[in-house]
């Protein structure tokens, strides 16, 4: 597996890190750099663990983790994204969930790169130079999802009574997507 392939299935893997990168922002009162960076070093660092454990763990679980992986990304990332939806009906939306503690990122972290799991199941059966892999992984998804929090800000400044709404439903939205297109309905 050659080094472009690797940096493609990055920018695959953090499409939905970005994603929710972008909706963050959105929750932002101001951009905060720190927070920025933490919301990037939780994502790329989750991007890049998560084929490191899938490497590890080979085929004799593959089919066990393709069974499972999509439920548990549409879970948490509907949850999350309902949270939102509701904040932002409520008369107090001025105080945003630009949040980036432990357990909140934790979640986003694990909704976001779980499909990134079986892909390190299949770098295993290819043989794939795995510190290499889990590098571009966890470099292109910091840069993506930092990215995608300043854009979320900048979109968020226009649409500012919107913004959480609409975070919320796109989070649903990923969640669905990913649910369907295991199912084979998408």
């Amino acid at each position: 597996m050659g080094l472009f392939e690797i940096i493609f299935i990055g920018i695959g893997l953090a499409m939905d890190a970005f994603a929710v990168s972008v909706c963050k922002g959105l929750s932002m009162k101001s951009f905060n750099l720190k927070k920025a960076i933490i919301i990037a070093i939780y994502f790329g660092g989750f991007q890049a663990f998560m084929p490191l454990i899938g490497y590890f763990l080979g085929s004799n679980f593959q089919d066990l983790v393709v069974s499972f992986d999509h439920w548990i990304a549409f879970f948490l990332l509907g949850c999350i994204g309902v949270q939102m939806i509701k904040e932002s009906f409520d008369d107090e939306s001025k105080n945003r969930n630009d949040k980036v503690d432990i357990r909140t990122m934790i979640v986003l972290s694990i909704a976001t790169s779980i499909d990134a799991l079986a892909v390190g199941v299949t770098f295993a059966f290819l043989e794939a130079n795995i510190i290499l892999a889990v590098s571009i992984i966890g470099i292109v998804t910091f840069l993506l999802s930092l990215f995608g929090v300043k854009i979320g800000k900048k979109f968020g400044d226009k649409f500012q009574n919107k913004a959480e709404l609409m975070g919320g439903v796109i989070l649903i939205i990923i969640g669905t997507k990913i649910l369907l297109e295991h199912l084979g309905l998408l």
